[in-house]
This record gives structure tokens, sequence and C-alpha cells, in this order.
């Protein structure tokens, strides 16, 4: 069986025109006007979405959020003493393994994760104007099989540590 072509080689590669490079921009200019919206809670998109995905319940640990999010640990960790500190998350033993530490929202980061939803609604809605709802679709079908590739590409320990936590 023939193997297709790159699709991206030397000859031709622009880094203005580089899917890298633009997702990069993307993200970048998303984060900015998150972080706009946010500072009136005094916290940046990266807690804020540490504090929205702890709410929806399927994260529990600093390992997760790090993994979910491809933030190293260590930067996780920093992030997760802020919100500790600001009492919008707390830290509990887990009671299978003394040595893991379960995250939980506060009274007060749960009611800031009720904020998050309608801010980052109006950050997209007025970066993606223009686009159609197919548009949209179309553009997150692409993203989630990238990053299916990732997973599927992935050295087999990596893809069996999510499975053992």
């Amino acid at each position: 069986m023939n193997k297709p072509p790159p699709l991206f080689t030397l000859d031709k590669y622009q880094i203005e025109e580089s899917i890298g490079y633009l997702l990069a921009r993307s993200r970048a200019m998303l984060t900015k006007s998150s972080d706009e919206s946010l500072a009136q809670y005094g916290i940046t998109h990266a807690q804020g979405a540490i504090i929205l995905m702890l709410s929806t319940g399927k994260y529990s640990t600093a390992a997760d959020l790090a993994r979910d999010t491809y933030t190293d640990a260590a930067s996780t960790k920093r992030m997760i003493d802020r919100l500790v500190a600001r009492d919008l998350i707390k830290r509990e033993p887990c009671v299978h393994d003394k040595r893991l530490m379960k995250l939980h929202l506060t009274a007060d980061g749960l009611a800031l994760s009720e904020l998050m939803p309608p801010i980052f609604c109006s950050v997209l809605n007025k970066h993606f104007s223009g686009f159609s709802a197919e548009e949209i679709g179309f553009l997150k079908s692409m993203l989630k099989r990238l990053l299916a590739n990732n997973v599927a590409n992935a050295p087999p320990e990596k893809n069996t540590l999510a499975k053992q936590e």
C-alpha cells in the first residue's frame, strides 16, 4: 500500500501560514480576551478553566487537570495553590490513598464556576461572529480529531496512565 504524501513540506512552509502558528495565535487571542473578562473576579483564564473543569466532576486531582490541559505539573500546582489561598478550591486526602490529594470547589469556588460559562460564551461569540453554526461544528470536529490523533499515537504507557488513576 502506498503511503500518501506528507501534508506539510519544507518547500511550502511559511510561519504565518503554519497551522501551529495560527492555532497558537488564536488560542492566545481567546485567552487574552477571557483574561480581560475575568479580571473583575481576580482570576485568569487558566484559573477559570480549572474552576470550571472541577465543577464538572470529571476531574479531581492536579494530575487530571495537568494532563487534560497539557500543562506541566509545577504550573498546575502553582495555579491550584493560588486558588486554595483564595478559598476557591480545597485539597482533601483521598479516602483510598492518603498520598493522593483530591480537589474540591469551596462554596465560593462553586459560585464562581457558575459565572464561567456565560463569560466564556461571550468571549467565543465575540471572536466567532460571522461564523455559521455548521462552520463551528466542523472546526470542533477537526480539533477533536487532531486531539484524538495525539492519543492514538501516544506511547502505550501514556495511554494507560489515565486509566490507572
